[in-house]
């Protein structure tokens, strides 16, 4: 019993310095409840509603449908972060949607859903944060012109390269600088809901009147406020990312669902908040035809502390870039930890205990990125696909229960939660596709091109004996240029002259723990 309450007693420090002594190398569980609340709001609250909430109000018509569809998208990414917190704690796997989709439908859609992310998702979409941060950056240096395209792209690069060496050099390091760019986010939006509701108690919220705000006529029809809903549900996309760390979550049978419970919440305050501030210092007209709302409402309203907002705009996208680093780093992490990447990227440096090769790979597809034209166009191709993923995530939950009854689920949320869940998933999903069937298409196009690659690469049959030599000698090499091992490996540099790549003991195959596949030694 004395032994048991011991135990109990051990500190999550206590524990990895045992961990390491015992088994060797191995992430650390450095991410506490505060920066598990700091990966999920970073992450959400990018530019968007700094620069470019009218997307919401120029479909919906009207301020009061606006602020009603930014209030339901907050609350239906709220149940679709319940499945994903019953998920997280009943198969705690790095890799997040990647690992469950895989372990509900097989190795064939965990893959599709690895490759299109690869690929296209987050390169993509952290070239665009990045470009946003140099924009904002550079923009009062060229007040009369527009910023060089060579300028922004080469500031938004160091940004990236800046913020690879922070993760690769401590998890700790990362997670306080996500931590510092979210305490700024917030802020800057306090500002901005305190200035809007001094006017709104002045009396200076015209737009928010009934009357106004819910004009007599007919309404903008359903198609329209589909669209709205469908943007606002774009606007709260990063809420997953918490899913893809959770190896490195302290106690994350408790901490994922409270960071979930605090954050989503949180983060639709917000959102709908700074709508009701900008309605009541600009009128809608002045919202859309506004290339930056944020600037253009701390110019009207902030006086001489107008320069907040660009500051808050460049401040947000540079913590968006590092928490989407941080993040989806781990995504390559565990698809190489289930053979359907290349071993190397399994890998994580034997004394900072990161994910050297995975973060390295993340920053140079976004590197390769900006260096290929318009991202923003690849962007809007593949938005759809992102978010047809989820839906096919919240329904692997569905089948997990039936299938594995007996799995272990710490959370287990009510079904209604799911069926709503997927009901508003599938009616934004048809609609997408009845009106921009080109641009539905070809994201699809694109996740389908990871099928023959999964079929040539990951079940052709074993590779050749040259070729298997050859990817053992690259593995070995990038080893001993990383000093990086495979988790349980030696802490020591490795220095083996066998080509074969150094490798920790295997995990053990607990249901929660099973891998997504079976793959051959030849990945």
């Amino acid at each position: 019993m004395e032994s048991a309450a011991k135990n109990r007693e051990k500190s999550p420090k206590k524990e990895e310095e045992e961990e390491e002594e015992e088994g060797g190398v191995a992430l650390k569980k450095e991410i506490g409840l505060l920066s598990a609340c700091g990966i999920i709001v970073g992450n959400i609250i990018g530019s968007g509603i700094f620069v470019a909430p009218r997307g919401v109000l120029a479909q919906a018509g009207a301020a009061g449908p606006a602020l009603l569809v930014w209030a339901l998208a907050g609350a239906v990414t709220a149940l679709g972060a319940l499945c994903y917190a019953e998920l997280g704690v009943a198969l705690p796997r790095p890799g997040g949607d990647y690992a469950y989709v895989g372990r509900a439908f097989g190795p064939l859609p965990g893959f599709l859903r690895l490759w299109i992310s690869v690929l296209v998702i987050y390169p993509t979409n952290q070239a665009v944060i990045a470009l946003t941060f140099a924009n904002y950056v550079l923009q009062p240096l060229f007040p009369t012109c527009g910023t060089p395209e060579p300028a922004l792209r080469l500031l938004a690069a160091a940004c990236l390269l800046l913020l690879t060496w922070v993760n690769c050099g401590s998890v700790r390091w990362a997670t306080r600088v996500q931590d510092v760019f979210t305490a700024g986010k917030l802020l800057a939006l306090a500002l901005i809901v305190g200035a809007g509701a001094v006017l709104i108690a002045r009396g200076e919220h015209e737009w928010l009147r009934p009357g106004r705000a819910f004009p007599a006529g007919p309404g903008p029809g359903v198609g329209p406020l589909f669209l709205a809903c469908l943007q606002g549900s774009f606007a709260y996309g990063g809420w997953n990312f918490l899913n893809y760390v959770t190896e490195e979550l302290r106690e994350p049978r408790r901490n994922l669902p409270l960071a979930i419970a605090i954050s989503i919440p949180l983060v639709t305050f917000l959102y709908v908040a700074a709508n009701v501030a900008y309605l009541a210092a600009l009128s809608p007209r002045q919202i859309l035809q506004s290339r930056a709302v944020a600037v253009t409402f701390g110019e009207k309203v902030l006086g001489p502390l107008a320069w907040v907002m660009p500051l808050a705009v460049a401040l947000s996208t540079f913590g968006g870039v590092n928490g989407s680093l941080f993040t989806c780093s781990r995504l390559f992490y565990a698809g190489a930890r289930e053979g359907q990447l290349p071993a190397l990227l399994a890998m994580i440096h034997v004394r900072r205990h990161t994910p050297v090769p995975a973060l390295l790979l993340t920053c140079v597809s976004t590197l390769l990125m900006l260096a290929t034209g318009d991202v923003y166009t690849l962007i809007n191709y593949v938005g759809f696909v992102n978010y047809l993923w989820y839906g096919v995530t919240v329904a692997g939950l569905l089948l997990l229960r039936r299938r594995e009854p007996r799995l272990p689920r710490p959370i287990k949320v009510p079904l209604l939660i799911p069926a709503l869940y997927l009901l508003f998933w599938g009616a934004l999903l048809l609609f997408s596709v009845w009106t921009e069937p080109l641009v539905c298409g070809i994201g699809l196009a694109v996740t389908a091109t990871g099928a023959p690659v999964y079929l040539l690469c990951l079940r052709g049959g074993p590779r050749p004996p040259a070729l298997r030599r050859a990817l053992g000698r690259l593995t070995l090499f990038g080893q001993r240029l990383l000093l990086v091992v495979h988790p349980g490996g030696g802490g020591g540099a490795p220095a083996s002259p066998s080509p074969t790549p150094l490798k920790g003991p295997s995990p053990p195959g607990e249901d929660p723990q099973a891998p997504l596949t079976r793959p051959s030694p030849t990945s």
